[in-house]
């Protein structure tokens, strides 16, 4: 038995609570607000987030010295926009090295920083290569009720990515490793934009040709900026790429499906982040490939088209014609270039 604290009270962190209190694992599970904290601890309910019986060994803190106080492990689940400032609120109170482990998907505009360079950042002991992240296709609404789940562990340190393997891995929740931190990262921010034209493509009411096509194009997309970076071009077929992007893209759990789905239908993106009232990681996340996409001179369409619904007011239906008739190609040209100029350095 481990004793490990979870940073996030949102759906996400209350249902990976749950699978390491299924574990034995003496849970600790921080919340921002004291009301929350108080009402998990008296109801075990977490009825904003998700819509299930927490279990008695889950304790929830407001305090976070509290909360992280002897444990072996700590998993951070707070929207990306929230890490640097926990981790420095962590940075103040930490007193012996443990486990990080994050399971936000994510890059932080400006910067075009990964979670796991803004843990290292603000985390003086921690370097990148310590840094742990838990990626895959997992609605937090299915873990929580023990439905059948894969994920990916990844860290360039073998030995923490397989005791976050250990931490986890149950009968309903499946634990693979991976050492490609980065394409695993990658595959998990990047998805969510997608997942934004896929709502975006029902709103709109075309149908699963158009949705078939834009997963498709869209992980073309993703391996095409990733294997730029230096990511493992596999990776992106795998539980954090090709599997997290068809959930998250076919889902109406997916907070980043309904938030394109609100966006098609003509709703305005203030009117849709408010109708929401949770994080839509994929929002932020355009802003920062649309960037990295011009840096690195990769090819971005279809992220390019949902950027300029978002920030510049380009009617959706007006995005799709674009993207309908851009020139001919070959199908798997520039990928194929990338790849080539890799291999061959």
């Amino acid at each position: 038995m481990e004793k490990v604290a979870v940073i996030g009270a949102g759906s996400w962190g209350t249902a990976l609570s749950i699978v390491l209190a299924d574990n034995g694992h003496d849970v600790r599970l921080w919340s921002h607000r004291v009301d929350q904290a108080e009402a998990i601890n008296t109801t075990h309910r977490n009825e904003k987030y998700l819509d299930v019986n927490i279990p008695d060994q889950i304790q929830a803190y407001h305090d976070m010295a509290e909360a992280v106080e002897g444990v072996s492990a700590i998993i951070l689940v707070v929207p990306t926009k929230a890490i640097r400032e926990v981790c420095k609120q962590l940075q103040a109170i930490l007193k012996e090295k443990v486990t990080i482990i994050h399971a936000s998907k994510g890059i932080e505009p400006v910067t075009l920083k990964r979670v796991s360079q803004l843990i290292s950042e603000e985390l003086e002991q921690y370097s990148e290569e310590e840094i742990v992240v838990l990626s895959g296709p997992s609605h937090a609404e299915e873990v929580a009720l023990r439905q059948p789940t894969t994920v990916t562990v990844s860290s360039k340190n073998a030995a923490n990515a397989l005791f976050a393997q250990d931490l986890f891995i149950n009968d309903a929740f499946r634990v693979y490793t991976s050492p490609d931190i980065l394409g695993i990262e990658l595959g998990g921010a990047l998805k969510n934009i997608i997942a934004l034209g896929a709502g975006i493509s029902d709103g709109l009411g075309y149908g699963d040709n158009a949705k078939a096509a834009l997963i498709t194009r869209g992980l073309a997309e993703i391996a095409r900026l990733g294997t730029s970076l230096g990511a493992n071009p596999l990776s992106f077929l795998g539980l954090p790429g090709v599997g997290d992007l068809i959930v998250t893209c076919t889902s109406v759990h997916s907070r980043n499906w309904r938030a394109g789905n609100l966006l098609g239908k003509g709703y305005k993106l203030d009117d849709v982040l408010k109708q929401m009232g949770m994080a839509v990681e994929g929002v932020r996340t355009v802003k920062a490939a649309y960037q990295f996409a011009k840096e690195q001179n990769v090819e971005m369409p279809i992220t390019k088209g949902i950027y300029q619904i978002l920030f510049e007011e380009q009617d959706p239906k007006n995005v799709v014609e674009q993207l309908m008739s851009r020139t001919k190609r070959e199908e798997m040209d520039d990928l194929a270039v990338l790849l080539n100029e890799r291999y061959t350095q």
